[in-house]
């Protein structure tokens, strides 16, 4: 009976040390290409997985949309973090997983190509903001910012230089997106043509970055992370921190 009695103590002294262990939250990240492969595609899982160990969540990295775009495996998560993706990512039960994950409460965070990903899926549209369009060389331009009260923003500068793929999108797709980031176009060279495709910049209002609540959960997108070098940089580190941990927790931030 006294053996019983210690082994149930420390069963339950066990279980108490793994929930004071558990993380925060549980991420997927999901990195599908079925277009364009971007060469950063690696560096960013390798700092998505240090801002794990850095902010205590729990990353699963997969490619295998099979494996994890179902309604038993997504419940495992509190945000779905499409890194790089690029076409026909998911078959059509995954993507009706997908939104009843989203309306259920569910996180979702777009990164670089997550815009040029599914343009045949019009909610998956509405849910990114707006669809990739054409972008020009990489250069360097100034970013500006236009909202630091979001988690992720308090260490930009109100305007800093950063380098990148400008990405030009088409029409807005949601509604009340609240932007975070833009580029200002006068600092580079916004022309591109690819064909009979053509951009000439967005004028005034560039964004790159934003947010917004839809269809029950939470969606944040960032146009940066197409250079493997960006995901060294910490204050890019922490804007897509920001996103993840808005997008998995529904908590704001205020500069002030």
């Amino acid at each position: 009976m006294k053996l019983l009695r210690i082994l149930v103590l420390a069963a339950v002294s066990l279980a108490a040390g793994l929930a004071a262990q558990a993380e925060q939250f549980k991420a997927l990240l999901f990195t599908k290409t079925a277009g364009w492969h971007h060469d950063s595609i690696n560096a960013g899982v390798d700092a998505i997985q240090a801002l794990g160990k850095l902010h205590d969540f729990d990353v699963f990295w997969t490619a295998d949309a099979n494996r994890v775009f179902n309604d038993k495996e997504l419940a495992k998560y509190k945000v779905v973090i499409f890194l790089c993706t690029t076409g026909d990512a998911l078959n059509d039960d995954q993507q009706a997983a997908f939104e009843r994950y989203i309306k259920a409460g569910g996180g979702f965070v777009g990164i670089h190509s997550a815009s040029d990903t599914e343009y045949d899926w019009p909610w998956y549209r509405k849910m990114v903001g707006y669809m990739f369009h054409i972008h020009p060389a990489v250069q360097t331009g100034v970013l500006k910012v236009l909202d630091p009260n979001f988690p992720g923003m308090d260490r930009f500068a109100k305007r800093f230089l950063f380098t990148e793929e400008w990405y030009e999108f088409g029409a807005p797709e949601g509604s009340k997106l609240n932007f975070l980031l833009a580029v200002d176009e006068k600092t580079y060279k916004p022309y591109a043509k690819w064909g009979p495709k053509e951009g000439k910049g967005m004028g005034d209002l560039h964004p790159i970055s934003w947010y917004h609540e839809y269809d029950g959960g939470r969606a944040f997108y960032t146009a940066l992370g197409h250079l493997p070098g960006t995901y060294s940089d910490a204050n890019f580190m922490h804007h897509v921190y920001g996103g993840i941990y808005w997008a998995a927790t529904g908590n704001g931030f205020k500069a002030e």
